[in-house]
């Protein structure tokens, strides 16, 4: 007599390796300097440098998440020599889509063309991207999804006040995106991720949505942030996530190419690369610079921007680290495709 599962025979995938194996990226066409930001919160270029490092970002025109999502996973496909038709799931990092059905990475395969895929969205703010690589990287290894196209995409500009003095002039629009596919030799380290929710608020909205449903609620629940919080948070733990993801893989830190935050302000990332004391040979991403912070598509646009300047090749190791909303992190160290 049966006693259900525990007796039946249930093929087993197996395990085998993962990896990244191309990268894309895409960067809205319209730019905003510092100049036009300072108009709406009575500031100047000097002051937005000087507290976060960002000279500009990019603001989406008709370009919504999914399109984003779709032509930077295209651009990887392309890197990766597949096409769409190769792609078995889609998992999609954001925080600023605005609609609940269909998900995101739903639109997003149906404008990648590749029909049949899994998709789902990750809803993990700045450490949205990296989580979903972890999740990316135990499908592939376990055999449940051969190709995995793994995004981050935002329109921030959708969610944040322009007249916020706090906010404004920190967030950018865009996506990026890899591809994850079985390898002989793993490509993909071991995560260390976790959410310190004693700052459960310190980044949140004003207000659900629902509360547009009253007559009287007259303005959009925009993003908010307790930025000090957030500061003093990230340069006292993350430096910690980034040794423990180090000792996960039994790497030092001479060992990685590649420093590649979340590029949230300049002075975290700074005193990051700091406490870790880095050798000189590790480049420390600031992509931030010209693509301002684009929350869960900030880490595959700096490690994009790295690939795309010469600045790291194909085999290097790179150190991969969110933090956002919850607050949520997460880290792993990867090879470059």
């Amino acid at each position: 007599m049966s006693d259900g599962v525990t007796s039946a025979k249930v093929r087993s995938r197996g395990r085998r390796s993962a990896r990244i194996l191309g990268i894309g990226a895409y960067r809205p066409n319209r730019v905003v300097g510092n100049e036009e930001i300072s108009k709406y919160i009575d500031s100047d270029d000097r002051w937005i440098q000087t507290r976060s490092g960002i000279v500009s970002r990019r603001f989406a025109a008709g370009e919504s998440i999914p399109e984003m999502a779709a032509w930077s996973a295209s651009k990887a496909l392309t890197a990766a020599g597949l096409t769409p038709k190769d792609v078995s799931c889609v998992i999609l990092a954001t925080m600023s889509y605005l609609h609940q059905a269909p998900p995101a990475a739903a639109a997003c395969v149906a404008e990648l063309e590749a029909t049949g895929a899994a998709a789902f969205d990750i809803g993990g703010a700045c450490a949205g991207f990296s989580q979903a690589l972890a999740v990316a990287s135990s499908l592939v290894s376990s055999g449940d999804a051969q190709y995995v196209v793994v995004a981050g995409a935002e329109r921030m500009s959708d969610i944040v006040d322009i007249t916020d003095r706090s906010t404004a002039f920190l967030f950018g629009d865009g996506a990026g995106a890899v591809i994850i596919g079985p390898s002989e030799q793993p490509g993909i380290g071991p995560v260390v991720w976790g959410s310190d929710t004693t700052h459960l608020h310190a980044i949140k909205q004003s207000a659900s949505f629902s509360a547009l449903k009253t007559p009287s609620a007259v303005r959009w629940p925009y993003l908010e942030m307790a930025g000090v919080e957030v500061f003093r948070w990230a340069i006292s733990a993350l430096a910690d996530v980034i040794r423990e993801a180090l000792d996960a893989a039994g790497l030092e830190p001479i060992d990685i190419k590649a420093l590649v935050l979340h590029q949230a302000n300049v002075r975290i990332i700074e005193s990051i690369a700091n406490q870790l004391k880095l050798p000189a040979s590790v480049v420390v991403a600031h992509s931030l610079r010209e693509d301002g912070n684009t929350s869960a598509a900030s880490i595959p646009m700096a490690l994009e921007a790295l690939c795309a300047t010469g600045k790291v090749q194909s085999g290097d190791l790179a150190l991969l680290a969110g933090f956002g909303s919850g607050l949520g992190y997460s880290a792993q160290i990867v090879t470059v495709p």
